[in-house]
Order: structure tokens, then sequence, then C-alpha cells
């Protein structure tokens, strides 16, 4: 199997859905406060805002490849009870082409759950790589209105407080997917005030694995 295959077979597959990561009291510089009231939904953006970095566990083992990871706050002030980000995923050697771009929607849900709905842009995603290093951009470049919701695929997510952690996933069943003969995509989330925990793995209509990594799930440590 080339390194090629094993990309797209592992790593592409290992972080489909969801990535995140920053509390407001160690937040990386360049960090965009979030403009929601909510203090809870307002920890959550921070810890999901900023330069992520899964080299650590690529070095211990060899199914993960090192993988880089921006999410910075978009449209800050258009709505008062959600947050915009901007997610840019790449490997190490390609920062300058990313493999996978995202627009997620933070808000809070019911209660004390939180929903982060997913976005695909418009056209050729790679026009916007880099954004990520001046957000503003996106304030007269693009709306909402022009992004395709991934509808069933969002990720729900409640705050453990013994933990310190915001866990979460997307819906059985709900998140649909065509790669490798799956079904649905279910996608298993952790976000720390340091880093995130993701992992993403197919199923068939059986309920069997199909793909995606099944000792755990990709490690993002935050770097900036």
């Amino acid at each position: 199997m080339t390194q090629f295959q094993r990309m797209t077979g592992t790593l592409f597959t290992g972080s489909m859905v969801f990535l995140i990561g920053c509390t407001s009291g160690g937040g990386g510089a360049g960090t965009v406060p979030s403009s929601v009231a909510d203090p809870m939904l307002t920890d959550l953006v921070d810890r999901m805002t900023g330069s992520f970095s899964s080299a650590a566990q690529a070095e211990r083992d060899d199914e993960y490849f090192d993988i880089r990871l921006e999410m910075v706050e978009i449209w800050p002030g258009r709505d008062d009870d959600a947050s915009w980000l901007y997610v840019e995923q790449a490997t190490a050697a390609s920062l300058e082409r990313p493999y996978r771009q995202r627009v997620y929607r933070v808000s809070r849900s019911d209660g004390n759950e939180f929903v982060s709905a997913v976005y695909e842009l418009p056209g050729d995603p790679l026009a916007f790589a880099g954004w990520h290093e001046a957000p503003r951009r996106f304030d007269e470049a693009l709306e909402p209105e022009f992004l395709t919701e991934r509808t069933g695929c969002a990720v729900y997510l409640s705050f453990d407080a013994e933990g310190d952690a915001f866990v979460g996933s997307t819906r059985d069943g709900t998140c649909a997917s065509s790669l490798r003969g799956a079904e649905y995509v279910v996608s298993e989330v952790t976000v720390h005030p340091d880093r995130l925990l993701t992992w993403d793995r197919g199923f068939n209509s059986a309920g069997e694995q199909v793909w995606g990594a099944t000792s755990g799930g990709y490690e993002f440590v935050r770097v900036d």
C-alpha cells in the first residue's frame, strides 16, 4: 500500500467531520474572541479556535499522520447566539494545499447541549486557503447563504465538569457517506482546554465498521 493510499484510507477519513480546540485562559496569539454573550458557549468557541498539531501522536505511532489544524472565528457579531468558524486542515508537508476546509456554526442547542453545524464552502475551497491568517477577508468575500450545510453531520456536545471537557458526537446514522462501502459516518469528539480528540468511522448498512481508525482517533495538541 502506498503512502497516498494510506492517507486517503486513514488520514482523510480519520478526521472527517469535526475538528476543534483553547480556553479563554489559554488562548493562542491572534485568536478572535467570541462575540457571543453565553459564557459556556464562549468557552467552547475559545477552545475551538487556534492552531493545532498531531505531530506528537504521529511521532509515537506511524498509523497517524502529522496534520495541522487551523480554526478561526469569522463574521464576529453576525449572530447574537452563535459563532462561525473557518476550519482548515492540511498535512505538515503541504500546508499551502489543505485537504479539508469547512465552516462551522457553533451554538447552544438545548439546555446544556451545544451543536456545531458543518458547512461546505462554495466553488473551489482552495481559493480560501490560508485565510485563517486574515479572517476579516470573509466579511466582504462570503456570506453564510452561499454555504452548503452537511445535513445530519452536526456534532452535539455537553460539558463534562469532572473531566473539564466538552464531549459529544454526531447522531447515529444521520451523517451519510458512500466512501468505501459506508452508509454513514460517526464522529466522536472530546474538547479539552489544550487539545482535542476526534474519532471518525464509517459504517455500512449492517452497522459494521468499514473505514477509520480502530484503536482511537486523532489527538490534536494546541501549538499556538
